[in-house]
């Protein structure tokens, strides 16, 4: 459902190591001839030509068994290279499946979206037993969408326009909302890419957006969900490493 934008680099192949190997043996056969002609053409002296011939055998017996030799290491390379290839494209595989569940790559896929909002009701008719502070969508109530997402099974998520992950902190102060040094005012806008149907079951199961949702009948507070047929999602752009943590005993 969620497609991964990914770059791989090609890896040099068996013919890279090949290429160099040859041109170095046929340096060997030029320095060859250059030294057995000693500054004369090979073919001035008919009276020395069998020993030319004899030594020039020789030399090509030499050159063949090293170019056999390093022919050899070459498929050696090559056959311990297969499996190390094997493994990091299986590593590889793994890190790109890894890099969506961290948000460091862009997803795209159906998204369902929720908007929360503060209640438009004059002050002086808040229901008794309430205060204005009803009338605010709070951190808590972001959070429970959140939460129910990530329950749902939501494959990658936002709110507003950042991309959110597992560890993402959500803070309200007041009525705004504070995610990654950034500060919002409502509406929230919380999407997630997933399988509508469970995460449009999964909102009406929470509890905590039950209790939001009896402030939306009693003070008018804004909840709205919407789905979309495709999004895309950009990377996560925050540090995934921890600040602070604690060693398990």
């Amino acid at each position: 459902m969620v497609q991964g934008k990914a770059f791989l680099t090609t890896r040099p192949g068996p013919w890279s190591v090949l290429v160099p190997i040859v041109a170095v043996i046929a340096g060997i056969l030029f320095a060859t001839s250059g030294s057995a002609a000693q500054g004369r053409s090979l073919r001035s002296d008919a009276a020395g030509l069998p020993d030319i011939i004899r030594e020039k055998t020789q030399d090509n017996k030499r050159m063949i068994g090293e170019l056999g030799k390093l022919t050899t290491e070459v498929d050696d390379l090559t056959h311990d290279g297969a499996p190390g290839n094997a493994a990091v494209a299986g590593l590889e595989k793994k890190a790109d499946a890894l890099g969506v569940s961290a948000g460091r790559t862009a997803v795209q896929g159906p998204v369902v979206e929720v908007q929360l909002n503060d209640s438009k009701l004059p002050t002086d008719r808040i229901p008794e037993g309430l205060t204005a502070d009803a009338l605010v969508v709070h951190q808590q109530d972001v959070q429970a969408v959140v939460n129910a997402f990530w329950a749902g099974g939501a494959e990658a998520m936002m709110i507003q326009d950042q991309r959110i992950v597992a560890t993402s902190a959500v803070r309200c102060v007041g009525n705004t909302l504070i995610l990654q040094g950034r500060v919002y005012s409502p509406p929230y806008r919380i999407r997630a890419i997933g399988d509508p149907a469970t995460l449009r079951d999964i909102l009406t199961q929470s509890p905590e957006i039950q209790i939001y949702q009896e402030y939306v009948r009693a003070v008018g507070l804004g909840y709205e969900v919407t789905t979309h047929d495709r999004q895309e999602f950009p990377a996560y752009a925050g540090s995934i490493t921890p600040e602070y943590a604690t060693v398990k005993k």
